[in-house]
């Protein structure tokens, strides 16, 4: 070649066929010559060379769906995963095949002890009876292992563990005890090692395939795991966003008919006789403030009457007083109401409080004692609740007669039933609510889970494959 030329070579590996491409560039002056040679070979190369210079560069992504990102990676892998994958289900079922062939010669040890013992030579009794129990054991523990259904790697090599410390036991007990027995039972001992030894030499064909050629579809096969998990949490997820769907259009009606009963409700308030009421009860709370206010200077001295009175200290008050006295302290408004004309039993209460202040039985500061009497004087002398009473009895007059017509009462019939039926679809809004809540954090979450799978299913691929692949 000359000393102008340059030569490129590359090796590559393409999944069907190996092809060995390579490039002659010869440079002159004026013009450029390239020679192709093309011929196969079969060489293990590098895959992602050849992608690159096939015209597929590393930096291409190839996008899938969930659905078809499995039937690809079987068709691109197939030549190398199906061909581990079936010798793997063929050891499995070799050794399966073993197994009850060992439990089958371990039974006959059993049966065939267990006829021993029964006829009580004592040439052979002790000896029958420790190889009558010796092959109940080894029945229990060939019994007690598990061959996969399915086969994948993890439950490949779970059983190979499992077969092999069950072996090692076996063998252990077949060292200790079988010398013991001999010369006895020696044609079902020498079946029963035979059987043993092709178990065994399965086993370390097993191990073999499993760290030599098994171990190197791993992370194919769990990327294949992880696509079956993937499409699961996407019909999950699918399933989850019409409880989302449901919950939502659920609580929207709900709401609507809250709103639609708070209205009935507000519209039933407004009529009548209960829009009345309602204004009643403004009413009523506006006078109890101007109760409360008239009589604030007596708050004190009636609180110190009272305790008077309970004490035995002679304040003079009749029981029927002392019950308006505790009715004046916790509602003024309808102890003034009740009053006849005139107040009278307010009337008897200040005349025995003023009388117990000039007494000095009780006992007030200056300041308060000069209010208290001045409070007093009002009312005694110079009537000062006479306009404040009988606007108290008129609204409560007002308020009985309109409680006991006919027309409220249907109307709070049906605010009543309103209000329970509110209620009601206020629980219900509040489970739906909750359901709501509990499918969101699901449905998030099953989201990250599907991200996560997507992203080691295409770090997968990279990894052994040398593809960047996307999952949409």
């Amino acid at each position: 070649m000359a000393t102008n030329d340059v030569c490129f070579a590359s090796t590559l590996f393409i999944p069907k066929y190996h092809v060995t491409l390579i490039y002659y560039l010869r440079v002159t002056t004026q013009k450029r010559v390239v020679y192709a040679e093309t011929f196969l070979e079969k060489l293990k190369i590098n895959m992602a060379s050849a992608y690159l210079l096939m015209g597929s560069p590393l930096s291409e992504i190839l996008k899938f769906s969930s659905n078809n990102i499995k039937g690809w990676l079987e068709s691109e892998t197939g030549s190398i995963f199906n061909p581990v994958h079936t010798k793997a289900q063929t050891l499995l079922d070799a050794m399966r095949g073993a197994l009850e062939n060992l439990a089958d010669v371990s039974k006959t040890l059993f049966e065939n002890s267990g006829k021993e013992i029964e006829k009580r030579n004592m040439k052979t009794y002790g000896r029958a009876r420790a190889l009558n129990k010796l092959s109940r054991m080894f029945l229990d523990r060939i019994r007690q292992i598990k061959v996969p259904e399915r086969i994948y790697y993890d439950s490949f090599s779970d059983f190979v563990q499992e077969t092999k410390k069950a072996f090692l036991v076996i063998e252990v007990d077949i060292r200790n005890w079988f010398p013991r027995i001999s010369p006895f039972f020696i044609l079902d001992r020498r079946k029963f090692l035979t059987v043993f030894e092709k178990a065994k030499e399965l086993l370390k064909e097993m191990h073999s395939f499993l760290t030599k050629e098994y171990v190197k579809t791993k992370t194919l096969e769990e990327t294949f795991q992880v696509i079956d998990k993937l499409k699961n949490l996407e019909d999950q997820l699918a399933n989850l966003k019409e409880e989302k769907a449901k919950a939502e259009s659920e609580k929207s009606s709900i709401e609507k008919e809250i709103a639609e009963t708070q209205q009935k409700m507000t519209d039933l308030k407004s009529k009548g006789g209960i829009s009345q009421l309602n204004q009643i009860a403004m009413d009523i709370e506006t006078l109890s403030t101007e109760v409360k206010h008239s009589l604030q200077h007596l708050q004190k001295p009636f609180i110190k009457l009272q305790s008077l009175t309970v004490h035995g200290g002679g304040s003079g008050l009749t029981p029927e007083e002392l019950n308006k006295l505790d009715q004046y302290l916790e509602k003024p408004f309808e102890a003034l109401a009740m009053e006849e004309a005139g107040y009278p039993l307010l009337r008897q209460i200040l005349q025995k409080l003023a009388r117990s202040i000039a007494d000095g039985k009780l006992k007030l500061k200056p300041y308060k004692m000069r209010k208290a009497e001045q409070a007093i004087e009002n009312v005694l002398n110079k009537n000062s609740l006479a306009g404040l009473h009988q606007k108290c009895v008129d609204v409560i007059t007002r308020k009985r007669q309109l409680s006991t017509s006919a027309e409220v009462a249907e109307t709070k019939g049906d605010l009543s039933r309103l209000q329970q039926l509110l209620e009601k679809l206020e629980r219900r809004r509040n489970t739906v609510e909750s359901r709501e809540s509990a499918t969101e954090r699901a449905y998030n979450e099953t989201l990250e889970k599907i991200r996560n799978h997507k992203n080691q299913v295409e770090k997968n691929i990279f990894g052994f494959m040398g593809r960047r692949v996307r999952i949409e």
